[in-house]
């Protein structure tokens, strides 16, 4: 395998860890504590703003190694075909499910912090959260599944 293929899967991999570690950690270990009124607006905006720039420069940088690795490893035919090729673009669809949870989630809070309510803007975004951290555990379970298939 080329250096290069190999760097990119580090890379990908380590930003696919923080990225999902951090919206589990949202949901179950922020989210939670903002319901009850346990947290002051300005951390819990703090909190949500950091957590939206890591997961924008994380969704970057997993399209942009996601791409590279793609590229190098697959062909258009190879993509269709299963079970890689399938299991590559569920990885593309649940990348941008997850995205695109994590930015409305975050919206959500932001717009009720503007008002300096706490509670009801971690209630509004919770399913989004919980939606974002179920896709996130499917998109290492496909990570898993990619890791176990040998390549043809």
């Amino acid at each position: 395998m080329a250096i290069d293929v190999t760097i990119g899967f580090v890379i990908h991999m380590l930003f696919a860890a923080i990225w999902t570690g951090a919206v589990i950690f949202m949901t179950y270990g922020v989210i939670p504590v903002a319901r009850a009124g346990n947290i002051d607006t300005d951390p819990f905006a703090d909190i949500t703003s950091r957590l939206l720039t890591l997961s924008r420069l994380s969704a970057l940088i997993m399209f942009l190694t996601g791409g590279h690795l793609a590229a190098q490893l697959y062909t258009v035919e190879t993509l269709l075909e299963p079970p890689r090729g399938h299991l590559v673009l569920t990885m593309l669809a649940l990348w941008l499910i997850m995205a695109g949870l994590v930015e409305v989630g975050t919206k959500k809070i932001s717009a009720g912090l503007r008002e300096r309510k706490v509670r009801t803007p971690a209630e509004k975004s919770r399913p989004f959260f919980l939606g974002a951290t179920v896709v996130a555990l499917a998109l290492l379970l496909v990570a898993g599944l990619l890791i176990g298939l040998p390549y043809a």
